[in-house]
């Protein structure tokens, strides 16, 4: 079997162009903005760290 390059930043930019093309597509069409919602549940300052970067 041959090897695959696989060009990570070439795929990242066709799924976020697919991504940005879709959430467009809502907010025409249905007046959907999409979010992102997080649980924090505990308090490890860590999960606090990584919440915040969100």
């Amino acid at each position: 079997m041959a090897a695959h390059i696989l060009d990570g930043k070439k795929v990242s930019g066709e799924m976020r162009a697919e991504m940005t093309a879709e959430i467009e597509r809502l907010k025409t069409e249905h007046h959907i903005v999409p979010g992102l919602a997080v649980v924090l549940v505990g308090d490890n300052p860590a999960s606090l760290s990584y919440v915040k970067g969100k």
